[in-house]
């Protein structure tokens, strides 16, 4: 009886320890996965990813992937012009067909061989978000570098508000531009979420892609450091168009910040609302650019002279929200500006609250729906 016992109890303690070794192994497995994922809506860090932009370490969740020229050469039908799709900051930007039937963009430019080029590339492929353009991998050869990102069929949205033949392209109305602002909010403040945070340095409106469904990707990330060295020029009474997206502290200081990246958002948005470059006059008598404009008078009745026609029809409560978080993000001081998180909650209580509004006409309590040109008339 004895010896059964002490049988059985073997047994159940062994049973036990079989039970806990196992939680203990799926345990440490889903913790190991968590501590190297970066791929996600809210986004996390891996020490080694963080290590890899310092010194190179191969990452374990997807590394860069380094294509051969030869590759990228087919795949653009040896960069014909005709695959060319535009020029950037690192270069000429080719459309390619990768041999497995992805469709990518390739930014091309000379430079001979450097580490910090792959190591920044290893860093910045991990970092996945479905607002942010993929980074997928590099190549260096014959004294060319190349990076190798995901194509984005739609184009920018700059190309759509004022690019070559945009009367063309699909109107834009004021909560399609609402969704379009939150994904490329959402996308940013991803990389400020990241551990060490990363600050985009070049956001613009040329640099918001938009897919099929018109979804937001937030392109060239990070794409100053592969540049390397960046002269930002000093205030002058002719702004170019990229440079009315540089905050006053990178303008004066070469300050970037988080904060930065939230006053170019505000520019951004600034062109969202009038469907023009920020660099352009709010009217023809006016020697300011619309962002100066904007931070001088800050008075609502005034913005209706420059609200895009094209937007159709919007609430005027909804309008004045966002013309009053444009004005929080476009303030002098960075102290004073919004994080992209505060941003990004904004715009998606506006966005629900603009199609909440809109979408259900003519019930009881719902309010008028007026077009731009009648917005901020005396009442």
């Amino acid at each position: 009886m004895s010896g059964t016992l002490a049988a059985i109890l073997g047994g159940a303690a062994g049973a036990v320890a079989l039970v806990g070794i196992v939680v203990f192994f799926i345990w440490y497995c889903l913790s190991h996965k968590r501590s190297i994922s970066r791929t996600s809506e809210t986004g996390s860090s891996d020490p080694s990813v963080q290590l890899g932009r310092h010194v190179g370490v191969e990452l374990s969740l997807r590394e860069a992937r380094r294509f051969e020229m030869e590759e990228l050469s087919l795949a653009t039908k040896g960069f014909s012009d005709k695959n060319l799709i535009g020029i950037g900051k690192l270069g000429e930007v080719y459309k390619g067909l990768l041999n497995d039937g992805m469709l990518v963009a390739i930014k091309k430019r000379p430079g001979a061989p450097s580490q910090a080029f792959v190591n920044e590339a290893r860093y910045l492929a991990p970092i996945q978000h479905r607002n942010l353009v993929t980074l997928l991998g590099y190549c260096q050869e014959n004294n060319l570098q190349f990076l190798v990102y995901e194509y984005v069929p739609n184009g920018s949205v700059s190309s759509h508000l004022y690019g070559a033949g945009q009367v063309l392209h699909e109107k834009l109305e004021f909560k399609n531009r609402l969704s379009i602002a939150l994904g490329a909010a959402k996308g940013l403040a991803h990389l400020h979420s990241l551990s060490p945070r990363i600050v985009h340095k070049d956001f613009k409106t040329a640099n918001v892609l938009v897919d099929e469904n018109f979804i937001a990707k937030v392109a060239d990330a990070g794409l100053r450091n592969f540049l390397g060295r960046f002269d930002v020029a000093g205030p002058s009474s002719q702004v170019t168009a990229d440079e009315i997206f540089l905050a006053p502290e990178v303008r004066e200081f070469r300050r970037f910040s988080e904060k930065s990246d939230v006053y170019s958002f505000g520019v951004f948005l600034l062109e969202l609302l009038s469907g023009r470059e920020a660099t352009e006059a709010p009217s023809s008598d006016s020697s300011q650019n619309l962002v100066e404009w904007v931070q001088s008078d800050q008075n609502y009745t005034n913005f209706s002279s420059v609200i895009d026609t094209r937007l159709g029809s919007f609430t005027t409560e909804g309008m004045e929200e966002f013309i009053q978080l444009i004005l929080r993000c476009l303030e002098m001081s960075s102290e004073r500006r919004h994080s992209m998180n505060f941003v990004v909650m904004e715009l998606d209580r506006i966005l629900e609250k603009e199609m909440n509004l809109t979408t259900v006409m003519g019930e009881e309590g719902t309010p008028d729906v007026i077009l731009g040109s009648q917005l901020f008339k005396a009442k």
